[in-house]
C-alpha cells in the first residue's frame, strides 16, 4: 500500500489589529513594526487578531501582502517589515498565532474589490453606542 502524499500547500501568516490591515488594503500602512526578524520573504496572509477593534473584521484573515525587506532601526529598537498589498482574499477565519505561522493555501482565494466590499462589510464590528 502507497503512503499518502501531503499534497497541503501552505502560507506564511501573521497576526495583526484589524484596523491596521484594513489600512495596508486602502494603502496607507506599507510598514509593518516587529520586535523581530525573518529571513522569510514573500506572501504573507494577514490575519486579523480576534480583538475588537472598530472597522476591522476580528478573527478572519483578509489579504495577502507581499514582504519585500526587512530594516532594522536601532534608535527605535523596531524591524520595518516592508510590505505592499499582493491581493484581497474571501474572508477566512483564522485563529491566530504568535510569529509567523502556517496556514492552508488551498483556503485561499483572491477576489475583486467590489466582491471583498460585500464579503467583508458584514464582518466589520462596529461598537455599539453606549446609553446615556
Amino acid at each position: 500500500m502507497l503512503a499518502k502524499q501531503n499534497t497541503e500547500v501552505a502560507i506564511k501568516a501573521l497576526s495583526v489589529r484589524g484596523d491596521f490591515i484594513m489600512d495596508m488594503i486602502a494603502g496607507k500602512k506599507k510598514i509593518e513594526y516587529r520586535t523581530w526578524k525573518t529571513n522569510y520573504r514573500g506572501p504573507i496572509l494577514m490575519c486579523s487578531t480576534a480583538k475588537k477593534v472598530a472597522g476591522a473584521a476580528p478573527g478572519y484573515a483578509i489579504c495577502v501582502v507581499n514582504l519585500k525587506s526587512i530594516q532594522y532601526f536601532p534608535l527605535e529598537g523596531f524591524y520595518h517589515w516592508n510590505i505592499e498589498l499582493a491581493n484581497v482574499i474571501k474572508p477566512i477565519h483564522v485563529k491566530g498565532q504568535l510569529k509567523l505561522f502556517n496556514v492552508d493555501d488551498n483556503l485561499i482565494e483572491p477576489i475583486s474589490m467590489k466582491e471583498f466590499e460585500s464579503e467583508v462589510r458584514p464582518l466589520i464590528y462596529t461598537p455599539r453606542r453606549k446609553k446615556n
